[in-house]
């Protein structure tokens, strides 16, 4: 075992759980990446495949690991498909989060957990603020980790980081739009940037910022904390196009929606964490400059 410990990491073929075992390997600890496949494993971490809504699954993986930490970030991650597959959100976000803390709770009560929850939560209170099934869901993670944590007395912190973007495989606006630089590169050729909402805006974070705000929290965070992970600042995606127009060769034309509705979320600085030393690190420029780096890379052949 290495020296910080024994880290059990769920959801690590994932883009956040990805850069999280690179992260976490490179930081000194003995890295468990769990998930449904096989992932790449450039870190040499060691991997265990389970599927968290198999509730014997999780008993045995917990049983066998015996970590000393869990990063909980395996869950159904997009708020648009949610609306399709409601059951499977609710599924892979509430009941794998269920099998997994009362496994935790039965056989390695000391471990302590973050569970990844959402800016996009809801207000239990305010049925207005529920905005999708993947809002539902998500809230009904966290209203179980918190349960399990005060009902039991478990050591639970729930994050909720804000969008994040980086290299790597993602679904997120950013990578969607360096994608579309990529192939006019391809093409060697002007063009354009299709329905973009530029009047929208959104706090961006580097997920190797939160991965790093993560450690802080398994170390420092206080138990049954709820702590805002992100930058504390918006960008328009008018202002990301641009920068993406000043890194690519090729001009091309944004044309934003016609009929474009209202798309504003809220920076919530993150106090209780920079309280604990954290303070993100990479620029958005930069972040962008690595989405296209990375997406440059993976289709040069294609």
């Amino acid at each position: 075992m290495k020296e910080k410990g024994k880290i059990l990491i769920t959801g690590a073929g994932g883009f956040t759980g990805s850069h999280a075992c690179e992260f976490f390997y490179n930081a000194g600890y003995d890295v468990i990446a769990a998930g449904r496949g096989n992932v790449s494993d450039p870190w040499r971490v060691k991997y265990y495949r389970c599927e968290l809504t198999d509730s014997q699954e999780v008993d045995r993986m917990i049983g066998t690991i015996q970590p000393q930490f869990v990063l909980h970030l395996a869950g159904f991650n997009d708020a648009s498909l949610s609306w399709m597959n409601p059951t499977i959100a609710l599924e892979a976000n509430v009941i794998s989060t269920l099998y997994l803390v009362d496994a935790l709770r039965r056989i390695n009560p000391d471990c302590k957990i973050i569970v990844a929850g959402s800016a996009l939560e809801f207000n239990p209170n305010s049925k207005d603020s529920l905005t999708s099934p993947y809002s539902l869901s998500k809230t009904m993670q966290t209203m179980i980790a918190q349960s399990w944590m005060k009902l039991y007395n478990m050591n639970i912190i729930i994050v909720r980081p804000s969008n994040l973007i980086g290299p790597g495989i993602s679904n997120g606006i950013c990578t969607k739009m360096a994608k579309v630089i990529v192939e006019l590169e391809k093409a060697n050729k002007s063009g354009k940037m299709d329905d973009l909402n530029i009047n929208a805006t959104r706090d961006f974070l580097d997920v190797r910022d939160a991965v790093s705000a993560y450690e802080i929290l398994l170390r420092k965070g206080q138990n049954g904390e709820v702590y805002d992970i992100s930058s504390g600042k918006v960008h328009c995606l008018l202002d990301i196009a641009s920068i993406y127009q000043s890194l690519s060769s090729i001009p091309f034309e944004i044309v934003p929606q016609e009929n474009p509705k209202l798309d504003h979320s809220l920076a919530k600085p993150p106090e209780k964490i920079m309280g604990l030393g954290w303070k993100p690190k990479i620029h958005i420029r930069k972040s962008l400059t690595d989405i296209l780096e990375y997406q440059r890379e993976r289709h040069k052949d294609i």
